[in-house]
């Protein structure tokens, strides 16, 4: 692929990117709110209540041009829906950068999409919904028959593992973790296989105990607080898709199907 056409096609999928996490925003809120993100629901300002406009809609630039403001009632905007914006656009732009337009770009976008919405409702609630989370196992587990019987077998292997990690967890620490977790370590491992979903596991635990620890020490947290785990394992998941080849490849192993 030409130099400028991957620099346009990475740019292009940055902002697609953008545009889906702030879709992914609406659907995560709504969900946590109990209100439809379908048919004729339209986006409204949380303090005036306004219908919004599409001017008002676009993706990072709309948040930046009106200062963070509602242009109707001068409301203050959470700065999280610009970070969700901006964390969307960054996986938009490093799946193309990795894969380029293929196949497996397009799996690995859906699956980053999936963990993604996951995290926000765990964040927003501190609950993951058993139905988005094997939604994403579901969707990733179709995906995986276009690679045959050794790629829906690895996926189902995953799976498991994922459940079973967490179930340990959970019945060790008498319900130290939601149920919900293991239901999204289920889905993450059926999208990703057993290789990257071990990958992925390990590296969610490593960011959330370093995040847990920092938050411990800066006295922002005690230490029966509770702190969302659906994020971090989402923030692996993506994390082992990114460089689960290369991991893998310096373990003399193939990270399987579709990754290389």
């Amino acid at each position: 692929m030409a130099p400028v056409f991957s620099v346009i096609f990475v740019l292009f999928s940055a902002l697609l990117g953008a545009s889906m996490g702030s879709f992914l925003n609406v659907v995560a809120s709504r969900t946590v709110e109990g209100r439809p993100w379908w048919g004729s629901e339209r986006s409204r300002c949380d303090s005036c209540g306004k219908v919004l406009s599409a001017g008002e809609l676009v993706p990072l630039l709309s948040w930046l041009a009106f200062s963070g403001r509602c242009r109707s009632c001068g409301a203050k905007i959470p700065a999280r829906y610009l970070l969700v914006e901006v964390f969307g656009a960054v996986m938009g732009g490093l799946i193309a950068w990795k894969w380029g337009p293929s196949a497996t770009a397009a799996f690995a976008a859906l699956v980053a999409a999936g963990l993604f919405l996951n995290a926000l409702t765990d964040l927003y609630s501190g609950y993951v919904y058993d139905l988005l989370a094997w939604g994403l196992g579901i969707a990733g587990l179709a995906l995986r028959v276009f690679g045959g019987w050794g790629a829906l077998a690895d996926g189902l292997l995953g799976a498991g593992l994922g459940f079973a990690v967490i179930a340990v967890i959970i019945i060790v620490s008498r319900g130290g973790m939601g149920w919900g977790d293991a239901s999204l370590a289920a889905g993450m491992g059926a999208a990703l296989g057993w290789r990257l979903a071990a990958w992925g596991l390990y590296t969610g635990f490593m960011m959330g105990g370093l995040t847990a620890l920092a938050l411990l020490l800066s006295r922002r947290v005690r230490r029966k607080d509770p702190i969302p785990l659906g994020p971090f394992l989402a923030a692996g998941g993506v994390l082992s898709m990114l460089t689960g080849s290369w991991f893998f490849s310096y373990l003399g192993m193939a990270p399987g199907w579709p990754w290389g």
